[in-house]
């Protein structure tokens, strides 16, 4: 057995010491945030010679954003703080037409927008004003940050199809920043969704109509719009049936891949029909996608060579087959896989789940690390991460306490 993967014994003795793990896991994971805690906010990892060169010691929409929702539930003031700092500097480096960076590095004056753009950064930082105006709402976040939001709902409004209510992208515009996902994509529209929900956006379902007229395509309803119609014939012809929501579609090509990570925010959103929930996680478990640590972002991953292979997916050999965003394990994802069990009643899993989480995040030490090969489960990428360590509060709130995220 290798040093870093997590074998059949740890489980077993795992299981027979759940309590005692469930509750260490939980204070190394308040103690890595407050590790890496600053006046300006919540880092993306702990600084390092390794992460400075990779910008990892910044304070990242997405990132901030997501580790604010468990830093505000762990009942630590000095938490609270470096989470509403972070949802702080980044409206302070919001652009004039309203988008939220992907990153900020305060000491330097560096505000960064990638490359095609960083479109989640902006719907996560609005999901995270409101959960955190909330959880804590004697900070007056909300109205404090109110024309902020207004300008974030305008820029976000300008990348959405006019008839359709559906944000639109390029590749490598979100949180899997080399994959060839582009048009509408099931993981942004999510959150797109979440987002209009949570501030009461009127055309919050409409948004869901027709995001699951795409993103399901081999159901039997019949679209009254015609490019829909079309859109939906070129799938129909040469998809295969499968229990998951297609990863995006574009004119007259789509993603098979199956995303894990963005069909969970579907059904945990509200943004995927209920009564297919179960299916989908039944699909996750016969892909054995949770094991050995919960859960690939991705069950069939992009192979080289293929129609949808793009040559930046080799770059630094990072996103080849079962690596990073085109197959590896992410343990932050698996809190939100986690939170799903916990929603749809499957509480004995999710605990179990929650147990391999906690398994994920003591490799090497309690390393925290970043993600875990999809196949061998070496870990793998940038240790000492935040949104590992806010994502399991959130779950083992989830799943220990019955607290509800989603509602």
């Amino acid at each position: 057995m290798t040093a870093g993967r997590v074998s059949a014994g740890d489980t077993a003795a795992a299981l027979g010491d759940q309590a005692d793990l469930l509750e260490r896991c939980y204070r190394e994971a308040v103690d890595l945030l407050r590790e890496n805690s600053t006046p300006a906010g919540i880092l993306a990892s702990a600084p390092t010679p390794k992460s400075s060169g990779r910008n990892y010691d910044s304070i990242f929409g997405r990132d901030a954003a997501i580790c604010s929702l468990g830093m505000a539930l762990c009942g630590d003031a000095e938490l609270l703080t470096a989470a509403e700092a972070g949802l702080l500097t980044l409206a302070r480096h919001q652009a004039r037409n309203g988008q939220i960076p992907k990153f900020v590095k305060p000491e330097l004056a560096e505000v960064d927008f990638w490359y095609a753009g960083c479109v989640d950064a902006t719907l996560w930082w609005l999901i995270a004003v409101h959960f955190l105006d909330r959880a804590a709402p004697q900070l007056g976040l909300a109205e404090r940050l109110s024309a902020n939001a207004v300008r974030a709902f305008n820029w976000l409004e300008c990348q959405e199809h006019q008839g359709w209510y559906l944000l639109q992208q390029n590749d490598c515009s979100d949180w899997a920043d080399i994959m060839p996902r582009s048009g509408f994509v099931l993981y942004t529209n999510a959150l797109w969704y979440w987002a209009k929900r949570l501030y009461h956006h009127p055309t919050a379902r409409d948004t869901r109509r027709f995001a699951r007229l795409l993103f399901d395509p081999l159901d039997n309803t019949v679209p009254d719009q015609k490019r829909i119609r079309l859109m939906r014939h070129y799938i129909r012809n040469n998809c295969r049936p499968a229990p998951f929501l297609l990863s995006y579609v574009n004119f007259s090509f789509w993603g098979e891949e199956i995303d894990i990570f963005g069909n969970i925010l579907a059904y945990l959103t509200g943004l995927g029909a209920p009564s297919d929930a179960g299916k989908m996680v039944a699909g996750v478990t016969a892909l054995r996608a949770n094991d050995p640590h919960p859960v690939r972002v991705v069950g069939a991953p992009i192979a080289v060579g293929s129609p949808r292979w793009r040559p930046y997916m080799g770059r630094h050999r990072q996103n080849l087959p079962w690596q990073y965003h085109n197959g590896g394990a992410w343990p932050f994802v698996g809190g939100f896989w986690v939170m799903l069990l916990a929603a749809l009643g499957e509480r004995s899993l999710a605990r179990a789940e929650l147990v391999k989480v906690a398994l994920s995040c003591r490799v090497n030490g309690w390393e925290f690390n970043e993600w875990f090969q999809g196949q061998t489960g070496e870990p793998m990428g940038m240790p000492r991460q935040s949104w590992n360590a806010a994502l399991y509060i959130l779950a083992y709130h989830t799943v220990i306490k019955g607290v509800r995220v989603f509602s």
